[in-house]
């Protein structure tokens, strides 16, 4: 047990809005669980994270070979033991209106604590074992819906592919960029949100030359904005451009 868990307060400080323990001049320091808890009946909730990383901060100053689970635990300990002791005062007394006042700020600061509590520091062994099952019982339930969605999945993943003729790859990202400018009754035939879709179905179900294509390769031709490339995009070579996709005349 360390011998200081709290910043104290200066002895010519006079202030009364401070974050530091103590009275000014001189008090007794072994009694910093006292005073740590008088200054936390003075604070607002939403001030409780400031105040408790602010002696936080200062222990582990104090103390560079200290960590914040035995600052925590030594908190928790004085709320914990300080609640208790007000759980059995005699409720018919002139202090009793304010040992309640103090019960119900201790609640409220030890809530702020669970949220913080990184090592199950007021839960039973039972608490946290029941816990952990829930967690399993989910994940388990998780991987089940994940292992479905998987298995839909695949429904349409082949080994086999399609074969483009070697040096004629680019030849077939024309045509997919074409088709993206056709109409039918007066509506685009295909449509896509993103020119990602296209890159990504070229290199799963096609290979060039049988091999692989490259993502790379392929994004320089499909623009996030076709209509406004960047310079890290590339037009299709006059010399790749071997087919054109016109409208069939209507039969009479």
């Amino acid at each position: 047990m360390k011998a200081q868990y709290f910043k104290h307060r200066h002895w010519s400080d006079f202030s009364k809005d401070t974050n530091d323990i103590g009275r000014p001049l001189f008090w007794p320091k072994e009694n910093e669980d006292n005073h740590f808890l008088y200054r936390l009946y003075d604070k607002q909730e939403t001030q409780f994270p400031a105040f408790y990383h602010y002696h936080l901060d200062n222990f582990l100053k104090l103390y560079p070979d200290a960590d914040e689970k035995e600052f925590f635990t030594h908190v928790w300990e004085i709320i914990d033991d300080s609640t208790a002791e007000l759980k059995v005062k005699n409720r018919y007394t002139s202090r009793h209106a304010m040992e309640f006042r103090h019960k119900q700020h201790l609640k409220s600061f030890l809530g702020y604590l669970k949220t913080i509590d990184q090592w199950d520091t007021g839960r039973t062994k039972d608490e946290i074992i029941a816990d952990k099952e829930g967690e399993i019982r989910s994940l388990k339930e998780q991987l089940s819906e994940l292992k479905e969605e998987l298995k839909a999945a695949r429904k349409l993943d082949t080994e086999d592919f399609i074969n483009i003729q070697d040096g004629q790859l680019l030849t077939v990202v024309d045509l997919y960029r074409k088709m993206q400018h056709l109409e039918l009754n007066g509506k685009e035939l295909v449509f896509s949100q993103t020119q990602t879709v296209w890159v990504k179905m070229i290199c799963k179900n096609f290979r060039h030359g049988n091999k692989e294509i490259n993502i790379d390769t392929i994004r320089r031709y499909f623009p996030a904005n076709p209509n406004e490339p960047s310079r890290r995009s590339a037009a299709i070579p006059a010399k790749s451009q071997h087919f054109q996709i016109i409208e069939m005349k209507k039969r009479s």
